[in-house]
């Protein structure tokens, strides 16, 4: 049975996620008791292939209901999952996390209280999750950072990456190809990061500033550049290096970060370069530009 367990911050997108899940086939259960996750996948496991996907959303909201600040049922989760796997079953945790303003933001916005502050401090009840969830976040298998993506982004992303682990790839390795401007931030979900400024920057071409690296000419410009040749052929000898390790460690998500300045014209070429290459090794990819619309 594939099983995706959804965890993390207040606030991050767990309702959102699991919703996602729903609409693709699995049978979704948020906010369940800790104890019962064990009988719950016994349940399903008998009912003789008439539920075999299942998602369930468990987080700080059971040390609530046992006193806030008690994590005893929060720290049997990792063994639950294990005693799971071993019984034969696919199982997914995926902690959803954001930046402290960003889930400032979403709770001022809705005027909902934090979960996890008794005095109804929104940043004193995200410090609190943060310490309880942290050993939940160290045994994820997937990490999602959600500061950026809207409900629409993160229903895409969840259910492009559970449709395809559903069609039977887990064998291979999920990854994401991102590229983002450094005077934005470093993405906080990379695995690997490139910074690219070292190519020569088409926002100083005369024709290519107001264009982006999904522009041909833009494109051209790029790879044409023989930093960027040799560069990629170093890109490229460490993956056909690494991939198979990470496969061989049991490694089910990657993702690659390609950095320039601004996030629109050298990572944009890049990362479509590189993700074509991966496409064509058979590794499934999927390519987002974070800040190419800035």
């Amino acid at each position: 049975m594939r099983i995706v367990v959804l965890t993390g911050l207040s606030g991050s997108g767990k309702s959102n996620a699991i919703r996602a899940l729903e609409d693709i086939g699995y049978y979704a259960i948020d906010n369940l008791p800790i104890p019962l996750m064990e009988q719950l996948v016994e349940l399903f496991a008998s009912s003789q292939g008439e539920s075999e996907k299942l998602a369930l959303v468990v987080d700080a909201r059971t040390s609530i209901r046992s006193g806030i600040g008690d994590s005893h049922e929060l720290a049997a989760v990792p063994k639950i999952i294990e005693s799971i796997k071993q019984q034969g079953h696919r199982v997914d945790l995926v902690f959803m996390d954001a930046a402290d303003e960003v889930l400032f933001r979403r709770f001022s916005e809705t005027r909902r209280r934090h979960p996890s502050s008794e005095e109804g401090s929104v940043l004193e009840g995200i410090d609190k999750e943060r310490e309880l969830l942290s050993f939940l976040k160290s045994a994820a298998t997937m990490i999602l950072h959600t500061s950026e993506m809207s409900v629409h982004d993160l229903r895409r992303h969840i259910q492009d990456v559970f449709l395809q682990r559903s069609r039977e790839v887990e064998a291979r390795l999920q990854t994401t190809v991102m590229s983002f401007g450094f005077k934005y931030g470093i993405p906080q979900e990379a695995d690997l990061l490139f910074d690219v400024r070292f190519i020569s920057n088409p926002y100083f071409v005369e024709g290519l500033r107001a264009k982006t690296g999904e522009d041909a000419e833009v494109a051209q410009f790029v790879l044409e550049q023989t930093e960027t040749e040799g560069f990629l052929n170093h890109l490229k000898n460490l993956f056909d290096f690494i991939l198979p390790l990470y496969l061989r460690e049991g490694k089910a998500y990657l993702t690659v970060a390609i950095g320039c300045t601004g996030g629109r014209h050298r990572s944009v070429v890049l990362a479509i370069h590189m993700s074509n290459w991966l496409k064509q090794r058979g590794i499934p990819v999927r390519i987002a530009h974070r800040d190419i619309r800035r």
